[in-house]
């Protein structure tokens, strides 16, 4: 998961998500929306909200807890399999796959809504068999650990890497919107974004969502 520049000479961004997170959703179909009006690519990387949250269930209602310990491991160990099995380009399109399925289409987070998804995108059946698996959880953790490393503590998902003044990744949680911006207003954006990872000293701005998410 390197910094540097892609051989295609586009700017990169690196894009941390759980597919359960209906935000990082949002955020992602923007970021997939700038890629056609800027000169970017973006790579998907793997968060969770399980490990996020494991040293702090207790703390958390019961539902969302309920929902951490027995539905969201599933299908980042999905994705972390189909990565490890099939290299880092079937991240997007299987992300794009489960998100349209679980947010746009409200088909649950069943093991036969993962299958779908990964026919959709060519991808074996029977990689949902990883679901239950710890198999790759070392390289699931890794993969988390480099997003927070990134942003620090306190954030959920997602997390967006981007360049700063001096080169190098500035890393944020966000920005959380909805719907997703498109043409113009994405690139406003993303301009934005890119304007206050300019400022060394920057570190947040934010204010009370109002609005669910919005899912077109």
């Amino acid at each position: 998961m390197s910094e540097n520049t892609p051989a295609n000479g586009k700017t990169p961004v690196d894009f941390w998500f759980d597919p359960l997170c209906p935000w990082a959703w949002m955020t992602s179909r923007w970021m997939l929306e700038v890629e056609k009006v800027r000169d970017v690519e973006v790579r998907w990387h793997v968060m969770s909200l399980a490990v996020l949250n494991e040293d702090k269930l207790d703390e958390l209602p019961e539902e969302y807890r309920d929902l951490l310990e027995n539905q969201a491991w599933g299908p980042v160990r999905v994705v972390v399999a189909a990565r490890q099995l099939h290299g880092d380009a079937v991240v997007g399109p299987l992300y794009t796959a489960l998100g349209t399925r679980f947010h746009n289409n409200d088909e649950g987070l069943t093991r036969e809504t993962v299958v779908a998804a990964l026919k959709d995108v060519g991808l074996p059946a029977d990689l949902a068999d990883h679901a239950d698996s710890d198999q790759y959880d070392t390289e699931l953790r890794a993969s988390h650990k480099e997003g927070i490393d990134k942003v620090g503590e306190e954030v959920g998902t997602p997390v967006i890497a981007v360049p700063g003044a001096d080169g190098e990744q500035v890393a944020f949680f966000g920005p959380v919107v909805t719907p997703a911006p498109k043409g113009e207003e994405a690139a406003k954006l993303w301009d934005g974004t890119l304007l206050v990872a300019s400022v060394p000293g920057f570190y947040e701005i934010k204010r009370t969502r109002t609005q669910g998410p919005i899912f077109d």
